[in-house]
């Protein structure tokens, strides 16, 4: 039984979306590894942008950085 934990920040994590990402990692898993989809177990955390890093830095201060540069 795969198990898949999957961590995004809120933005664009509507229920349509989680649902496109369960749907598309199951069957990542059914067509790379011949997983059984009734078996796959797709967990999905949402995670403030607060207490995301990235680089040293909190996501936030990260993606400025990055779009100045």
């Amino acid at each position: 039984m795969p198990y898949v934990n999957v961590k995004i920040t809120p933005e664009n994590a509507t229920p349509e979306n989680k649902a496109k990402l369960i749907s598309g990692v199951t069957n990542l898993l059914v067509d790379v590894l011949g997983k059984n989809p009734a078996s796959t177990v797709v967990v999905i955390d949402v995670v403030e942008t607060e207490d995301w890093g990235l680089g040293g830095l909190p996501v936030e201060e990260f993606r400025k950085k990055r779009s100045s540069a």
